[in-house]
């Protein structure tokens, strides 16, 4: 699932594609946008703004998109095989004379005017590798709601920029809190070091292909995705439960010795949810 990290890299790989290059296809695959022909124009950059990706465009036009859950950019030759997925998943082709971008399952694709981006973004709170990092705003909205869990909280766009499922779960355990936990209980020290940890991690992965939160060569996360095996500092048997608000839940893990604290309402499970390094509730 994209997060800050992999959304900063699905950008870099974009704007080396198509930045100061003049589009020689446009092909929108979504009904609202099916007759929009972009040929000839210049694209600028592309921008990541939290998990969202902002390719501006010659006249004044910005396309928006979010990769959401499964959503992924693949850039291929012109004249080499489309490899990430099958056609009815293609959402949007952009090319040029030497690269061809294709869009696939992206459940946000807007084009609108450049000057109208705040609307997209403009309530997302500091980027964690953007140019607006703050962490004292970040940890001030955070905190800006004492009852929530720390979990939902650290998944709120709003406070700030970039954290998915899985940095939600692997900062909890490196912080030693349940993620059920409110994050008004958090000690002072706890919640004036969540955003530079945060940022730190992020800053680590952004150019690897695989995230890595342990400093080991594996496993490369220390909760996420490793229910029911036993835990990399006192051997627990780590669980998974859903979190969220209601509307949208997500696997959460976590190691019930290591992560003291307030445990899930619904009963957790040693059974695994879903396994492996997925690279994203959001407010999104």
């Amino acid at each position: 699932m994209p997060e800050g990290d992999s959304v900063r890299q699905a950008a870099r790989l974009l704007h080396d594609a198509l930045a100061g290059k003049v589009l020689t296809r446009s092909d929108f695959r979504v009904p609202q946008y099916a007759t929009v022909d972009l040929t000839g124009r210049t694209v600028h950059d592309i921008t990541p703004r939290g998990k969202h990706l902002l390719t501006r465009i010659e006249g004044g036009l910005t396309l928006h998109t979010h990769l959401r859950m499964d959503g992924s950019w693949k850039v291929f030759a012109p004249d080499g095989r489309w490899t990430g997925g099958p056609a009815h998943q293609i959402r949007v082709v952009l090319g040029t004379a030497d690269r061809t971008a294709v869009g696939y399952r992206l459940p946000v694709l807007e084009l609108l005017r450049t000057a109208d981006e705040q609307r997209v973004v403009g309530h997302l709170g500091p980027d964690l590798l953007g140019p607006d990092w703050d962490p004292e705003r970040a940890r001030d909205n955070l905190l800006a709601d004492p009852a929530r869990p720390v979990g939902e909280a650290l998944l709120d766009q709003r406070n700030l920029a970039g954290i998915g499922n899985v940095y939600k779960s692997e900062l909890c355990f490196l912080l030693g809190v349940t993620p059920w936990l409110p994050v008004g209980d958090l000690s002072a020290e706890r919640a004036e070091a969540l955003p530079a940890l945060a940022k730190r991690l992020l800053e680590a992965n952004r150019d690897r292909l695989v995230r890595n939160t342990t400093g080991r060569r594996a496993p490369e996360l220390f909760v996420y995705g490793r229910a029911p095996r036993p835990c990399l500092r006192c051997s627990t048997s780590i669980r998974v439960s859903e979190q969220g608000d209601g509307s949208r839940e997500r696997p959460t893990y976590w190691c019930p010795a290591c992560q003291p604290g307030p445990a899930p309402a619904r009963r957790p499970t040693s059974a695994p949810h879903d396994v492996g390094q997925s690279r994203s509730r959001s407010t999104d």
